[in-house]
C-alpha cells in the first residue's frame, strides 16, 4: 500500500511563540498555515484509508465477478434449476445488486463532485435533494426486491397447488 498514516488520528501541533501580539497579521498567517497543514494531513489520511478500502473491494469485486461466472456455466449446463433453489437465489442477487450499485453510485458521487477549490459547488438544497432522491432509489429497489420475492413464493404455491389438483384429478 501507498500510504501509511503515522498513527490512527494522531497529529502533530505546533506552538512557536511569535514576538508580536496574538492578534497580529503575522500570527493569524501562522495560525491559518498550521491550520491548513493539519486539514491536508487529514484529508491524506482519509485518502489512503479510502485506497486501503478501495484495494479491498477490488479483490472482493473479482472473486464475485470468478463466481458469477461459475454459476453461470452451472445455469447454462443445467436444462432447470428447482423453484425454490430459483426463488432464493433471486432474492440474494436482486439484494446483492441493490447494495453493490448503491457503493457504486456512492464511488462515482465522489469521484466527479467538483474540485473543493471551484465556484461550481452545489448548493446544500442541491446536495440533499441528491442524498434524498438517491434514498429514495435504494428503497424502491428494496421494494422491488421484496415483491419479486413474494411474486416467487406466490409461484412456488401456485406450482404445489397445480400439483395437488392433478393429483387429486388423477384419482
Amino acid at each position: 500500500m501507498a500510504c501509511h498514516p503515522s498513527g490512527p488520528g494522531s497529529y502533530t501541533v505546533v506552538i512557536i511563540p511569535l514576538r508580536t501580539s496574538l492578534y497580529s497579521l503575522d500570527a493569524l498567517r501562522f495560525y491559518l498555515w498550521i491550520k491548513r497543514l493539519k486539514d491536508l494531513e487529514k484529508e491524506k489520511d482519509a485518502l489512503c484509508s479510502g485506497l486501503e478500502i478501495l484495494e479491498k473491494s477490488r479483490l472482493w469485486y473479482l472473486q464475485r465477478l470468478e463466481e458469477n461466472r461459475v454459476k453461470q456455466s452451472i445455469v447454462e449446463a443445467k436444462s432447470r434449476i428447482t423453484p425454490s433453489q430459483e426463488g432464493v437465489a433471486e432474492a440474494r442477487s436482486c439484494l446483492l445488486r441493490s447494495r453493490i450499485q448503491r457503493v457504486n453510485g456512492s464511488l462515482g458521487s465522489v469521484m466527479s463532485e467538483p474540485n473543493v477549490t471551484s465556484s461550481s459547488i452545489p448548493s446544500l438544497p442541491e446536495a440533499v435533494a441528491d442524498s434524498d432522491l438517491r434514498w429514495h432509489n435504494t428503497v424502491l429497489t428494496q421494494v422491488v426486491c421484496d415483491k419479486n420475492r413474494q411474486i416467487s413464493m406466490l409461484e412456488l404455491e401456485k406450482d404445489a397447488l397445480l400439483e395437488q389438483l392433478d393429483e387429486l384429478q388423477a384419482h
